[in-house]
């Protein structure tokens, strides 16, 4: 047993917590995506979501669990985007300060919005030391409070709830997809299948340029990607040991797709929902395409994790 996991009155106290501040996202499906993958299929559209990602529930859950006294001096992070945006907009609603840290080519529409919502915003070369050492400067220098980007329960509860609301209209699903880099996504739609269904399965999806989760899963270790080389460019970052624990208890694969097989399924879901989704949100349904066997004639549940594309970036 895990200590010190978020619990099932965890996952539901945090989901009452954060409802005023969320959107509950639509779920959408398509008869020629079910026919390409010889399932149903149940698309969580988390690209609606505040900020265009799921991030805002887990970075609105981690602030609003913080005390008063220990955001006077603001809440900081690192991050390439969405999280980025996640705590932005927190720091937004508490009216305190946000510091985020962010690596010099993070795509353009995650960059606007963190600027457009009031945080200050520090950019530093594209790696994990870099970031890590820009929020130690920022916490050095202002005293604000450090939000991790998925190696935080609060921020892993907050995650949870987005399947949480998915099961809640759709109970009888027999396996979850959702894309993984850090895992805080992952990690949270896990303890939501243990705690609120009775039989689904939860996988993942990950980019064959950033397979580290793939290799840490298979070690029961957080390991590093032999390459980084992706369109995913949300899916970049290493598990961590909280992540990697909970996973290891509630995922039963990950499964790794080409960047052609994502791109892809960034055209079905263009074609075919009619709704913007970021490369990144496209790899689980690459991953359930390219396993379909795995799903036949199963009911599925993705959850399309956000919609920030840098349009002027895509070319098919």
């Amino acid at each position: 047993m895990l200590l010190n996991v978020p619990s099932k009155l965890d996952i539901v106290t945090t989901h009452e917590r954060i409802r005023p501040f969320i959107n509950r996202t639509p779920i959408l499906s398509s008869d020629k995506i079910n026919e390409i993958c010889g399932c149903e299929v149940f698309f969580k559209c988390e690209n609606l979501q505040k900020i265009g990602a799921f991030k805002a529930r887990g970075g609105i859950n981690a602030a609003l669990s913080l005390e008063k006294d220990q955001v006077k001096y603001g809440i900081c992070t690192h991050s390439s985007g969405n999280h980025a945006q996640a705590v932005a907009l927190a720091a937004k609603m508490l009216g305190v300060k946000a510091y985020i840290v962010m690596p010099s080519n993070a795509p353009k529409p995650k960059v606007n919005g963190v600027i457009e919502l009031g945080a200050e915003l520090i950019f530093c070369e594209p790696t994990l030391e870099a970031r890590e050492n820009g929020v130690k400067e920022i916490i050095e220098k202002t005293g604000a409070i450090f939000i991790h980007p998925f190696d935080n329960y609060d921020v892993i509860a907050g995650q949870a709830t987005a399947s949480k609301e998915l099961l809640e209209e759709k109970p009888d699903l027999d396996a979850i997809l959702t894309p993984v880099g850090g895992g805080g996504l992952l990690s949270g739609t896990g303890l939501s299948a243990k705690y609120f269904s009775k039989k689904a399965k939860v996988y993942a999806g990950e980019p064959e340029g950033a397979a580290d989760a793939v290799l840490s899963f298979k070690s029961g270790r957080v390991e590093k990607a032999p390459y980084i080389k992706t369109i995913a460019d949300g899916l970049l970052t290493n598990l961590s040991e909280k992540t990697l624990a909970i996973i290891m208890e509630t995922v039963t694969d990950i499964l790794l797709v080409s960047d052609d097989e994502i791109i892809a399924a960034l055209k079905l879901v263009f074609e075919h929902l009619k709704i913007i989704i970021e490369p990144s949100c496209a790899v689980p349904l690459a991953a359930l395409i390219k396993n379909k066997e795995l799903f036949k004639s199963q009911q599925v549940g993705i959850i399309l994790s956000g919609g920030n594309v840098d349009l002027s970036q895509l070319i098919f």
